[in-house]
């Protein structure tokens, strides 16, 4: 009886533990499906629509402008500095006397030479009076004829040492930053100064070859910098490198741009922009509206959503009260994650060239809390820049 009664007792502990855990696991359930069958609160987007245009076909490359005539002159000789005649940053002409060089000893031997000169032509035509005269030789007057043009020669040779010590503009330009100063001893080949033209500039940049069949001299090329914001800078393509470069497979191109005033200065970077003559139909969004993720390039397409089936009379009756807790309306519009292939980009604006229709309506903002099915609440008061050539903001 006592092995029978425990039987029973441990029947019994375990239908009472049994029904606990089963209440406890149907009341789990129920609640899951509760929340699961929630509906899911509506999100708020900006959108805009799909697009057609036309787009000019325009290659975007990053420049460096270069002077169209720069040297860093130096000295061929050595010496210490003892006139700087020109200031850094002023205009020179060319053949304008920059800086000069001690030049004492060299002057006085020129002084010395050309005396010796003198005294060799007087001497010259002194024996050629004589040999009209018949007093001197054929082979005298010959002598002081040699003598005089070896004195004349040695003058010249002098007047170059001293020229050397003179540093001249080899072209009209503008001044650099002035690298020496007065007693400064300046080696031979030391550069002393710097002179570039800037009323014209070069800019070189590079592209990739696919494009050597559309690229032409003579093409006009615009130019943007950091420095001037929206400023743009007209030029055109001076010259194409006639082979490609093997490691970068691109091709080189130098283009030539008035600078009259002088905002731009060789070293300095900028946006080349080119326009060809082919054309393009593309479907345009902004650049906001693409979803970049593992699996690709995204959108979210907004549409309206499919009427939902009408319920009894007695569920419908309840709407009013729902909302009367606070429920949100229902949205009526929702959004559907689709892939897109993406074509070129110009300023604040993406290409799709597949994946979605001219008309179509897609979100800007918001895409970081959308999922794929997500009602949506559209506010366009405030929506993401979509210019093709968007300017910096002044700060």
């Amino acid at each position: 009886m006592t092995a029978r009664r425990m039987i029973i007792m441990l029947l019994l502990v375990a239908v009472v533990f049994g029904g606990i855990f089963g209440m406890k696991y149907m009341g789990q359930k129920a609640m899951t499906e509760y929340f699961n069958n929630q509906p899911v609160p509506p999100a708020t987007v900006s959108t805009a629509l799909a697009k057609s245009e036309t787009w000019q076909t325009q290659l975007e490359a990053p420049g460096s402008l270069v002077a169209t005539l720069g040297a860093d002159v130096s000295s061929e000789v050595g010496g210490i500095v003892t006139k700087i005649n020109v200031g850094s940053g002023s205009q020179v002409k060319k053949g304008q006397v920059m800086l000069e060089l001690e030049d004492s000893t060299d002057r006085a031997e020129l002084d010395r030479l050309k005396a010796q000169t003198k005294l060799a032509r007087l001497t010259f035509e002194r024996r050629k009076k004589l040999f009209d005269l018949e007093a001197v030789s054929q082979s005298e007057i010959e002598v002081a004829e040699s003598e005089y043009a070896a004195a004349r020669a040695a003058v010249q040779a002098q007047q170059a040492k001293v020229d050397e010590k003179r540093i001249i503009a080899p072209f009209s330009g503008d001044v650099g930053i002035i690298q020496v100063n007065l007693g400064t001893f300046l080696q031979p080949g030391q550069a002393a100064v710097t002179v570039r033209q800037l009323e014209s500039l070069l800019v070189d940049f590079e592209l990739p070859e696919r494009w050597v069949g559309s690229v032409k001299t003579g093409m006009p090329i615009k130019l943007t910098t950091e420095a001037y914001g929206d400023r743009v800078f007209m030029g055109k393509v001076q010259a194409v490198d006639p082979q490609i470069d093997p490691a970068s497979r691109n091709i080189s191109v130098r283009g030539e741009l008035p600078n009259e005033d002088r905002a731009l200065l060789p070293g300095q970077f900028a946006k080349v922009t080119m326009d060809l003559l082919e054309s393009h139909d593309y479907v345009v969004i902004p650049a906001t509206a693409v979803n970049y993720n593992a699996y690709g390039t995204s959108v979210f397409v907004i549409s309206e959503k499919e009427p939902a089936e009408k319920q009894e009379d007695a569920a419908t009756s309840e709407a009013p009260a729902a909302a009367a807790e606070g429920q949100p309306p229902e949205a009526k519009w929702e959004a559907q994650n689709r892939f897109v292939k993406l074509g070129p980009t110009r300023g604040d604006l993406v290409t799709v060239i597949d994946g979605l229709k001219p008309g179509e309506e897609v979100a800007t903002s918001g895409l970081l809390k959308l999922r794929s099915g997500q009602p949506v609440v559209i506010n366009n008061d405030v929506t993401p820049d979509a210019n093709p050539q968007p300017s910096p903001r002044q700060g």
